[in-house]
């Protein structure tokens, strides 16, 4: 039964109307936009035509300046977030901070917030409080142009609307612009069946991934044993091929031993579990005596295999890693070397996409860094050659990020938000770190201490020169270039610094715990509660 709603026509933009009309029922509502800008400009938008009463004005204000207040230099995006939230609206999506997002969705779980504005980020995996999901965009553009997404992805933004918990019942509105576009909508995600779900294990960076772990985790040994295993899976059910199956885990068995992560030997005379003897295998209708044969082979993980199992990399990048660092032990290397070297693995995708008019001076910056790279440059018209510009990009912006380039200055040059910033460092910082556990391995003992030099960077922003000083608790990169360019720039200058000048540049609490980290006890009473020098932006302190 199709059922009509009034909503009041206040502006032009159907989305807002309805936002509105959710905050006139003294209800929230949650709203999709395919992009990151489509949802910040929606949430400007509903702000600026919200009228907010004087008994919420203090909390949203405060609520605002701790949206503010997570980055030491807030950026545009902070700003504009600050301006929503002071109306009771938001945006949300994966270019906000950790800390950002959690403000937003604990403020409307309070009721803070009524209205937030996201991409799909939202979509799965939160208990909202929202009667009402307004899907703005039905269409996002992929590999061949604009198309509608999955009705997958529709039923899981729908169906945050009038959640068990909150609401008996609720609203998801679809915005569309004409009668036929109506008619689609309804057969697609009304009436339309939802896609098929398929087995991650047919992508093989998975595939790999978990077969090395399989036998590094001594699960499974032979090669019956692993054929066995893969048969029960809903990948198999789905393949349903058995002997396409068996030879894509054999050619896979073949790779991982050709990167050393595997040994094989003969196991004849090898028995199965009694559960797997039970179980009639399908390939069994495929046996030959050359089969028979291969499955009596026997697995066992290589001291590197077996790490590589542990850290959960992709053995494929692992293997990647393993080259550049023989490279490594062979020629000079720079911070950009390693950086260039994560920036081109599967994990740390998407990278930075190299635009066209971009290229040229990508290639510039390329050429100054050509003798660092660890590994060798495509020829540009190879099908990778896209994919390692993109890596040339992004270890540049890696690269000024440990030249302590802030949030605002990378917002600027690289287009990349806060929140996606944090996500690179950390998988870099992951991948890093796994970098220096196959050197441990390799016994390639010089690079482990420039990867974790590097790693130490990564993690602060910070130029090598401020090390010394970030090993102090309480000092992170700010605090340490004041520090820094006041003549105050290892250890025993800390010893030695007068506790005024440190009260001045750190504060008298920070001042008095790293004097304290240097075997210096100080009488906090006799301490002077001075002036503290404000807390300015780091390219204040650029040289």
């Amino acid at each position: 039964m199709e059922k009509t709603a009034h909503i009041k026509q206040i502006t032009s933009d159907p989305t807002i109307n309805i936002a509105l009309d959710t905050l006139e029922k003294c209800k929230q509502a949650l709203v999709f936009a395919n992009t990151k800008r489509s949802a910040e400009k929606t949430a400007e938008d509903i702000s600026k035509k919200v009228k907010i009463s004087g008994t919420e004005t203090q909390t949203l204000q405060e609520l605002a300046e701790k949206a503010l207040k997570s980055l030491s230099r807030p950026t545009k995006q902070c700003q504009r977030l600050a301006r929503c939230i002071r109306k009771g609206t938001a945006f949300h999506h994966a270019g906000l901070t950790s800390k950002q997002r959690e403000l937003v969705e604990t403020a409307f779980k309070e009721k803070v917030i009524k209205i937030i504005c996201s991409t799909p980020t939202l979509a799965a995996g939160l208990d909202l409080p929202a009667f009402r999901t307004i899907l703005k965009d039905l269409k996002r553009f992929g590999m061949h142009g604009l198309q509608y997404i999955p009705t997958l992805e529709y039923l899981q933004m729908a169906g945050r609307a009038g959640r068990p918990k909150y609401d008996t019942w609720g609203e998801a509105i679809a915005i569309c612009k004409t009668p036929p576009e109506k008619d689609e909508i309804v057969e697609r995600y009304i009436n339309g069946e939802p896609e098929e779900i398929y087995s991650k294990l047919a992508v093989e960076p998975v595939l790999r991934t978990y077969l090395l772990s399989l036998i590094a985790g001594d699960f499974v040994r032979t090669k019956k044993q692993i054929i066995d295993f893969f048969e029960k899976t809903f990948w198999a059910y789905q393949f349903k091929d058995m002997q396409k199956l068996n030879e894509i885990i054999t050619r896979m068995l073949g790779r991982l031993e050709e990167w050393e992560f595997l040994k094989s030997s003969c196991a004849s005379g090898t028995q199965g579990t009694a559960e797997q003897s039970d179980f009639i295998s399908a390939s069994d209708i495929y046996k030959s005596d050359k089969d028979e044969k291969e499955d009596e082979i026997k697995y066992t993980p290589t001291p590197v295999g077996r790490r590589v199992a542990e850290i959960y990399i992709d053995p494929l990048t692992a293997h990647e890693i393993i080259e550049c660092l023989k490279t490594a032990t062979a020629k000079p290397t720079a911070a950009f070397s390693f950086l260039q070297m994560v920036s081109n693995t599967l994990e740390i995708r998407p990278q930075l996409r190299v635009r066209v008019k971009e290229m040229e001076e990508m290639q510039e910056e390329l050429i100054q860094y050509e003798s660092f790279l660890l590994m060798e440059e495509p020829s540009m018209f190879d099908g990778d050659y896209d994919y390692f510009m993109n890596s040339i990009k992004t270890a540049l912006f890696f690269h000024d990020w440990i030249e302590e380039k802030d949030e605002e200055q990378l917002l600027e040059k690289y287009n990349i938000t806060p929140g996606e910033i944090r996500v690179k460092l950390d998988t870099a910082n992951w991948l890093l770190y796994a970098s220096a556990e196959l050197a441990r391995l390799m016994q390639f003992q010089p690079i482990i201490k420039d990867i974790k030099k590097l790693r130490l960077r990564l993690k602060h922003g910070a130029k090598e020169e401020l090390l010394a000083l970030l090993k102090f608790k309480g000092i992170g990169r700010v605090r340490s270039r004041k520090m820094f360019n006041n003549r105050i720039r290892t250890i025993g200058d800390v010893k030695e610094a007068p506790i005024v000048t440190l009260v001045q540049l750190v504060g008298r609490a920070t001042a008095i715990k790293i004097k304290e980290q240097v075997g210096i006890r100080i009488d906090k009473e006799k301490v002077p509660k001075g002036k503290r020098i404000g807390q300015l932006s780091l390219a204040k302190y650029q040289k």
